[in-house]
């Protein structure tokens, strides 16, 4: 069975970058809750620094999407694959959602982190608790927003839920801002360039 590791999670480009910004590897794991901005955040992270870090790609059990690439987008598997590499120790964690299974590969977060990476990994709570369990030296981000009633607007203008759903995500969001002391650092995404910038220098200080 193929080792679940790609040269295509790298930001724009599989080089190494090999400039004096060169620095140990590590992984730096970041969670907050839906509509937070985390996505926001690392999207403009990859444009201004490409080739500082990689990020780690998720296997699953669901089909691919229309555009989506094998080891670029996720790891695809079939569920006995998935089951297999469970048993093995494979995964850093994993979880089941709408049918579908979902892990983080260990061998490519260590092989990436052990080539002097640093290594991005976007993940929901439950996923981040676990990660830290499995790797204690892991960097743990947590990104609040400043507050409820932002957040729910910042949910509505998205235009991608319902009352019901939103109700639910904001209950959600409650529970997972009060974790936030389990983290190394907390940044609210108050103002865009701001919460950047604090992302940067937490990550390259």
């Amino acid at each position: 069975m193929e080792p679940l590791i790609s040269a295509t999670n790298r930001v724009n480009t599989p080089e190494r970058d090999s400039s004096s910004h060169k620095q140990n590897g590590k992984l730096v794991v970041v969670t907050g809750p839906s509509g937070v901005g985390k996505g926001t955040l690392l999207k403009i992270l990859a444009e201004r620094r490409p080739n500082r870090f990689v990020f780690s790609i998720s296997a699953t059990t669901r089909q691919p999407r229309t555009g989506e690439v094998h080891g670029k987008d996720y790891f695809f598997l079939s569920r006995q694959e998935f089951e297999q590499k469970r048993l093995e120790d494979a995964f850093l964690e994993w979880a089941e959602y709408a049918g579908n299974l979902y892990g983080t590969p260990r061998q490519a977060v260590e092989e990436w982190v052990k080539a002097g990476e640093v290594v991005l990994l976007e993940i929901e709570l439950v996923g981040a608790r676990k990660v830290a369990r499995a790797f204690p030296d892991a960097q743990k981000i947590f990104i609040a927003p400043p507050s409820i009633a932002v957040l729910e607007q910042r949910i509505r203008d998205r235009g991608t839920d319902d009352a019901a759903a939103i109700a639910k995500r904001l209950e959600r969001a409650q529970t997972e801002i009060a974790a936030a002391p389990e983290f190394d650092l907390t940044i609210v995404n108050d103002d865009l360039e701001t919460a950047i910038a604090q992302l940067e220098q937490a990550i390259w200080q």
